[in-house]
């Protein structure tokens, strides 16, 4: 009797740390693979380091195929053209068509920049830190506007969901402008889909408005909230101010002289638009145990996942996925998948927990969620120097464990660490 053959989809952070939990939870029960969009994973949380020069590429990425195969894990680079959910197989971009008893995505978002007019890396007018590729084009990008400083205009676009690394390259572009004795000659502001500073896509946690609006007034960046961005124009931003009612409150024309933009995610065109898979944006449906209800043997986690909004707002605003988050997801997968292939059920659910280091380059903030939508058990947040070094040390572990193929959880003890070293009472 053959093994079952279990597919991951993707091969960042989520996808890499599953391939490696899940293979420990089923060892030889199942034969796990992986399908890649390329052969090397990189820490995406330091991208906003890599677009000031703070870090070289190689120094935030890891070659996965020799790991992989060290850990009995198949893996291709080629990436997925299209998901058959119907007939359990996937469609990989050089033509081979591959089946599967189960599958997990975790592709991460594709990213919507085409939604805005002038939006982006690629034909628009604005930097982007959500790829290696795009921050270290934004690295030369920078350093050319240091030769003749101007206006910096820095957010997050309606629609988006990920909004921790928008505050980080602000102030991190503010501590490097320092450094340089160049922060006098540039005019910043931060521009966000947010109700308020500190929303986060999660109504805040703790006291992030407090402290997020103390950072930018303390660093002398302004900032508009409940933004539309109309369109980019060659160094400038239309920008709409919304009104609580939805009617537009205010226009803006914001001159740059180096803008960077976080765009909307929706899913990838692998899973796009499959009736019973996928949210009308793209992101996989699932349940509490992290299954598809239309299609049970499929898994999602991360990024690919459709969680609903935390309430209305005058402009789109999405739920983010943390890393403690994602790390539960694959947990919980893991345990699912093995109870499966033994013949009983699928009842793990993931924390869906939060929390954020969100490095300031000089300082930081960290916020707890427990769980990440409220209310909440845990609803904390701080700041100071230690965030920063904690960042630090961060991206060395994680690197480090994927490095050593190593899936065990990692946020939960960072979570103990965190309430131990604060002195939180929970």
């Amino acid at each position: 009797m053959s093994k079952p053959a279990i597919i991951i989809l993707g091969a960042g952070l989520g996808g890499t740390i599953a391939a490696y939990e899940i293979k420990a939870a089923v060892g030889a029960h199942a034969d796990v693979s992986v399908v890649g969009q390329g052969d090397t994973f990189c820490f995406v949380p330091s991208n906003p380091w890599v677009a000031v020069g703070w870090r070289t590429r190689d120094a935030i990425q890891v070659k996965l195929p020799p790991i992989m195969k060290k850990k009995g894990i198949s893996f291709t680079g080629v990436g997925v053209r299209r998901v058959h959910p119907a007939e359990n197989r996937i469609e990989t971009n050089d033509g081979r068509s591959v089946t599967y008893d189960y599958l997990v995505i975790a592709t991460g978002p594709d990213l919507a920049f085409d939604e805005i007019k002038g939006l982006g890396p690629h034909d628009g007018f604005t930097q982007s830190i959500c790829h290696v590729d795009h921050a270290e084009k934004a690295a030369v990008a920078f350093e050319a506007f240091t030769k003749a400083p101007g206006p910096i205009v820095v957010g997050a676009v309606q629609g988006a969901s990920c909004f921790g690394p928008a505050y980080e390259f602000a102030m991190i572009l503010d501590t490097e402008l320092r450094r340089r004795k160049l922060r006098d000659r540039v005019p910043m502001t931060f521009v966000t889909s947010e109700p308020y500073i500190g929303h986060l896509g999660l109504d805040g946690v703790g006291d992030t408005k407090g402290l997020l609006e103390g950072e930018l007034r303390n660093r002398h960046i302004k900032w508009i909230t409940n933004a539309k961005v109309a369109k980019v124009e060659a160094g400038v931003a239309e920008v709409e101010e919304v009104a609580e009612d939805g009617s537009i409150k205010a226009r803006h024309e914001l001159p740059f002289a180096f803008s960077m933009f976080l765009p909307a995610f929706r899913g990838v065109p692998a899973i796009r638009g499959i009736d019973g898979l996928t949210n009308p944006r793209g992101f996989v449906v699932v349940d509490k145990n992290q299954r598809n209800p239309a299609f049970p043997n499929i898994f999602g986690l991360g990024v690919a996942v459709a969680i609903p909004p935390v309430g209305k707002t005058p402009v789109p605003v999405g739920v983010p996925k943390t890393g403690f988050m994602i790390e539960s997801m694959v947990t919980a997968i893991s345990r699912n998948l093995l109870a499966l292939i033994e013949g009983r059920p699928a009842d793990a659910e993931a924390t869906w927990n939060a929390i954020c280091l969100a490095d300031f380059g000089d300082g930081g903030v960290a916020f707890m969620a427990q769980p990440q939508i409220p209310p909440r058990n845990v609803n904390w947040s701080a700041e100071g120097r230690w965030v920063h070094l904690a960042k630090l040390g961060f991206e060395k572990y994680f690197l480090r464990k994927v490095r050593r193929g190593e899936g065990e959880p990692f946020y939960e003890k960072l979570a103990l660490d965190l309430i131990g070293a604060r002195k939180l009472k929970v």
